[in-house]
C-alpha cells in the first residue's frame, strides 16, 4: 500500500515570494535598530536602508505618532515587518496550493 505524504518544500515561487518578504522585513528592522542605537544618518548605508524602509512601510510610516521618536519607529517599523511577512507568507502558500 503507497503512502502519500505532501511535501512541506513548496515551490520555488513560493520560496522566492517568502524570500522577498524576508528581505523587506530585514531592510525594515535594520531601519528600527539604526534609530535605537543612533546611528549616524550621513552614512551611506544608514541612509539607504533608511530611504527603502520609508518605501516599504507604506501606509504605516506615519500611522502612530506618541511624541517619542523612537517608539514611533518601533511601533510603524514593526507593524510594516509583521504586515510584510503575513501577506508574502499567505502569498507563498496560495502559490503553492495551486502548483
Amino acid at each position: 500500500m503507497a503512502v502519500y505524504t505532501r511535501s512541506r518544500r513548496g515551490t520555488t515561487a513560493g520560496t522566492v515570494i517568502r524570500g522577498v518578504g524576508t528581505v523587506f522585513a530585514i531592510f525594515l528592522g535594520l531601519q528600527i535598530l539604526f534609530v535605537l542605537l543612533g546611528a549616524n544618518t550621513a552614512n551611506a548605508l544608514v541612509r539607504f536602508i533608511s530611504e527603502w524602509a520609508q518605501v516599504l512601510a507604506l501606509w504605516f510610516h506615519n500611522l502612530f505618532s506618541t511624541g517619542n521618536f523612537k517608539l514611533d519607529v518601533v511601533l510603524n517599523y514593526g507593524l510594516a515587518i509583521v504586515f510584510w511577512l503575513v501577506v508574502t507568507g499567505l502569498l507563498a502558500r496560495l502559490v503553492n496550493r495551486t502548483a
